[in-house]
């Protein structure tokens, strides 16, 4: 692999080409194109080769890309071929949702530690894994090597926790709760905004359903209802 920086719009787009290789391996295909890989990333074919290209990856002309190679290549652009602790912060109903979900040891992650403020929940165990308070984070960072931190509080607690993360060392977060937060330089934040894209999709879904209400207007009723 190069070690020259892979743009982040690249990076973005390799998670996507990495579920339909993995779907593709599982089905016994060797090889795949860039077209495919395209459709999956809502790209050009032309953008899947510069992509991957960062990872020196050229593939076959007329054949494509090997598979299992590609699968181990994206994986260690990405840093999945060792597992990452990672920890996470307010266990609602959200919160317990992503403690419970299989996915993540799938892929390379392991929950490592659940924290949360209420007395009602400390102490109490998800999956076998004990819910520690808020004011243990920087321990559980140390001792569980935890190198991702997710947010799943209220909004109006997550700025709060993200200084706790940053001061007891990490440098990355992924944040479900709606607010904007602010983080130091250095340290990577991702957010995660369910009623943002449940917001575009409404948009969608309503665009779908003007065009159908246009192509109705003018004509005969007997057409409108199909008969």
């Amino acid at each position: 692999m190069t070690t020259r920086p892979v743009p982040d719009a690249t990076v973005s787009r390799l998670p996507l080409y990495l579920r339909v290789l993995v779907e593709l391996a599982d089905q016994g295909e060797a090889t795949v194109s860039s077209d495919v890989l395209a459709d999956a990333a809502g790209v050009s074919s032309a953008n899947v080769r510069k992509d991957l290209s960062h990872l020196g990856s050229y593939g076959t002309r007329g054949i494509g890309y090997d598979v299992a190679h590609l699968i181990h290549e994206i994986r260690q652009a990405l840093g999945l071929t060792q597992h990452w602790s990672i920890l996470i912060a307010g266990v609602g109903n959200l919160g317990q949702a992503l403690a419970r979900y299989k996915g993540f040891a799938e892929r390379g992650f392991r929950v490592a530690a659940l924290i949360d403020v209420d007395p009602a929940k400390v102490g109490s165990r998800i999956d076998g894994m004990e819910v520690r308070h808020l004011d243990e984070l920087p321990k559980l960072v140390r001792a569980e090597r935890v190198a991702i931190g997710v947010i799943a509080t209220p909004a109006t607690d997550a700025q709060d926790v993200a200084d706790r993360m940053v001061q007891a060392g990490l440098r990355s977060i992924l944040n479900f709760a709606p607010a904007m937060l602010t983080v130091p330089e250095g340290v990577t934040i991702r957010k995660v905004d369910l009623a943002i894209e449940l917001q575009i999709l409404s948009y969608y879904e309503q665009r779908d359903a003007l065009r159908e209400l246009k192509g109705t207007i003018g004509k005969p009723r007997g057409v409108i209802a199909g008969s």
